[in-house]
């Protein structure tokens, strides 16, 4: 069972409480106060982990409590306080706030139906699972190993009678409360992270591939939908460099209207750097291989404007059948400037090619990367430099 969305119930340790007490010991009937603090409450903290490739842990455990600080006590003796609630998650992990669900009422009665409303037996039933979050409702991305965001913070504890002495008040009974830890409701959406995806229709040869290129098994099979769940791959490349590959599973047209589950495999190319468009050039399936090509391109772009401006290019899957070099002049002929590779995943025909391609591509958004990192690291040092100026100028004496 494979669960890449859940809903969580976080609730952060409360403080503990202050403490009132008085010394009394022999000869010392009057010691003053000596009531303790009590203890801070636990945080509740999401920790992205590379030993976690899925929700299903937080799916069958959704309520997440952390534990509550210690109570304060005699002879200034401080509660305890709780420890840290570290959920591991995996990395590429979106947090998202959830508004909190109303409470079931078995004996409500319905409400009075609307003249000329469609009774709700007679609706259609809604696809089984949660609905999409809101982009403002984003509050972290777990994007990077053993990155951590504090969900919930635990409440602080109170303090003990001895902070409110006085010479005024040498006796004081006061002391607070801890206050309570947060609480609160999140959605926690999984989004693979890949260099590279493979998106194409289903029974195009994707699994097939990913098996051809890397040490990944993914599921294979002749019939479609053979691959539900995404599968990243780890590609071995030239001078012991390594990239990695996510299959996901195949597309159909209204994907982006959630169609087939459309919503839930298209998140998943959003992390993807690269396009890889698998196509069955053969035809194998009674379908167009540039139908096909225009319609992925088509759902990419209405499901999200930014997909259809990543790089890609096209991977001409099942070149031994005799219909495919027909389709290959046709395709090249309409994308010119689109690098197209032939190859046939099933024989290993056009892998290396494939493999120096990607190597290729991904040395090319490392040195943009590296570029965009030294840019930064310049614009900021010339920033401190200018307000360093500026400081010492203002402070410079003026001579009259």
């Amino acid at each position: 069972m494979f669960i890449d969305r859940v809903r969580v119930h976080a609730k952060a340790g409360d403080g503990g409480n202050g403490s009132a007490s008085f010394r009394r010991e022999k000869f010392i009937p009057k010691g003053g106060p000596d009531g303790g603090d009590g203890g801070d409450g636990g945080d509740v903290i999401l920790r992205a982990d590379v030993h976690v490739d899925q929700l299903a842990n937080l799916f069958f455990e959704p309520i997440l409590k952390a534990k509550p600080g210690g109570k304060g006590s005699y002879r200034q003796r401080h509660g305890k306080s709780a420890p840290d609630l570290v959920v591991p998650v995996p990395v590429g992990t979106l947090v998202y706030r959830f508004p909190t669900p109303a409470p079931f009422d078995p004996y409500a009665e319905p409400a009075d139906l609307i003249e000329g409303e469609e009774h709700p037996s007679d609706r259609s039933r809604a696809k089984k699972g949660l609905a999409d979050p809101m982009p403002e409702d984003l509050v972290a991305d777990l994007d990077q190993v053993g990155k951590e965001f504090i969900i919930c913070h635990g409440g602080k504890g109170g303090r003990g009678n001895i902070h409110f002495k006085s010479s005024r008040n040498q006796a004081p009974r006061r002391f607070t409360e801890g206050t309570e830890g947060d609480e609160s409701w999140f959605l926690l959406e999984m989004r693979s992270i890949a260099f590279a995806g493979l998106v194409g229709y289903p029974n195009a040869g994707k699994s097939t591939l990913l098996r051809a290129i890397s040490r990944a098994h993914p599921k294979v099979g002749s019939y479609a939908f053979t691959t539900r769940n995404p599968q990243v791959g780890v590609v071995d490349l030239e001078d012991y460099k390594k990239t990695t590959v996510a299959d996901i599973p195949g597309l159909i047209e209204g994907a982006h209207e959630n169609r087939g589950l459309g919503h839930q495999f298209l998140r998943h190319v959003m992390r993807c750097s690269f396009l890889l468009m698998v196509l069955d050039m053969a035809g194998s399936e009674g379908r167009s291989p540039l139908d096909d090509l225009k319609a992925l391109r088509n759902e990419l772009e209405l499901y999200n404007p930014e997909l259809a401006e990543r790089p890609w290019c096209i991977v001409a899957n099942k070149m031994d059948m005799q219909e495919a070099e027909a389709n290959l002049k046709a395709c090249k002929k309409k994308y010119p400037g689109v690098s197209i590779l032939p190859i046939c995943a099933e024989l290993g025909e056009g892998i290396p090619e494939l493999k120096a391609f990607l190597q290729e591509k991904v040395e090319e958004e490392g040195a943009r990367i590296a570029a965009e990192k030294a840019l930064e690291e310049a614009t900021a040092s010339s920033n401190e430099a200018e307000s360093a100026n500026q400081g010492a100028s203002s402070s410079t004496p003026l001579v009259y």
